[in-house]
């Protein structure tokens, strides 16, 4: 909003800062992190007046969690709020990748919304059934990978190799949507301590910001070899946006946590991630940065798979970081490690611009 202002007055004085997509991505990162250190306090304690006992607790799960309950859910509201109301004051609107980044959040974030509403009213961890879930995401998703597809080519880019990429065709638009929801239920899967998720989306959002800048500049993008994306630069707005409200909830989800993110902001923020990886043209880097989720996921399908199959498990417990849990890891231990593990995958992803 505040873009098209100062585009309507000619970019003059200090609205020329605005012309700049790293003046905006600062300026969205403080937003979106001041006006969620302001709300979370009072959201808070309107969750757990509302909610009572909280988020219930597995019983099957580490005996350590037990001592969370009475701990509100659906802390993910307070992320999405500040990281709309910053995504809207800060992006250029007019910018199609905008309405689809914001489709797939707000729509992710609805279908997290009514799961958590439905585990807190029934008491139960259950929430609601997982075919109407994917059958939610993917309607969300499939609007979302109609909307980026129509500004961009159906090309799967390969990372470390310049200019080679696989034509997909139509099946990109599935390609898509599957990168969107199965990014949006990896995050999921990994909101299973204080702290885990959060960090690693604030990096791995961090290093999209600048893959999707540079991605749509033509003379960086010619340069390194990427694929120029034009208008992705916009992204990086958007993924400062995402820091700022994950740094605001971390402060408020920080052990011992005084809120879970649940659902709400799990969904949202990795379906966020995978329209941003989609939009940029590096989903395939998507899996190199966001890796944690990654493996936090394939645990879980592992684990299920070889129980079915032979009755053992490989796991001592799924996803995997329960499973460290289960070895005699403290919970503050986990997190931190799994956070370097983050820090370095990112790393790893950004150097695959360069090698090619």
């Amino acid at each position: 909003m505040l873009y098209l202002i100062a585009q309507y007055f000619h970019f003059e004085g200090l609205a020329n800062l605005i012309r700049y997509q790293t003046f905006r991505a600062g300026a969205a990162l403080m937003t979106a992190l001041v006006i969620g250190l302001v709300i979370g306090p009072r959201f808070i304690n309107m969750l757990r007046v509302r909610q009572g006992k909280g988020q219930p607790i597995r019983e099957d799960g580490p005996q350590s969690h037990l001592a969370k309950r009475g701990t509100p859910t659906m802390g993910g509201l307070m992320i999405l709020i500040s990281l709309v109301i910053s995504m809207l004051l800060w992006m250029d609107l007019t910018n199609p990748f905008v309405w689809a980044c914001l489709a797939v959040t707000a729509g992710f974030g609805l279908i997290g919304f009514l799961d958590d509403y439905d585990k807190v009213k029934k008491r139960s961890t259950a929430g609601v059934s997982g075919r109407a879930r994917l059958a939610g995401e993917f309607l969300v998703a499939g609007i979302a990978a109609w909307l980026i597809v129509s500004q961009i080519n159906t090309n799967l880019y390969v990372p470390f190799l310049s200019n080679r990429y696989i034509p997909m065709g139509p099946l990109y638009y599935v390609f898509a949507a599957v990168v969107m929801v199965g990014f949006g239920n990896a995050v999921n899967l990994t909101d299973g301590l204080d702290g885990l998720a959060a960090m690693p989306v604030v990096i791995a959002a961090g290093t999209f910001a600048i893959i999707a800048y540079l991605a749509g500049r033509a003379d960086f993008a010619h340069y390194l070899g990427i694929p120029h994306v034009p208008r992705a630069g916009d992204l990086a707005i958007l993924c400062a946006a995402i820091m700022g409200a994950c740094l605001a909830f971390l402060w408020f989800n920080a052990p011992p946590a005084a809120v879970f993110m649940g659902d709400t902001g799990s969904l949202a923020l990795g379906g966020a991630l995978g329209a941003i990886a989609v939009a940029s043209h590096h989903e395939i880097v998507l899996l190199i940065v966001g890796g944690l989720f990654v493996a936090e996921t394939a645990s879980v399908i592992i684990q299920v798979a070889v129980y079915k199959r032979t009755g053992k498990r490989v796991f001592k417990m799924a996803p995997i970081h329960h499973h460290f849990e289960q070895l005699g890891w403290k919970e503050s231990t986990v997190v931190i490690r799994f956070w370097i593990v983050s820090i370095i995958l990112a790393m790893i992803g950004l150097s695959t611009l360069k090698l090619r």
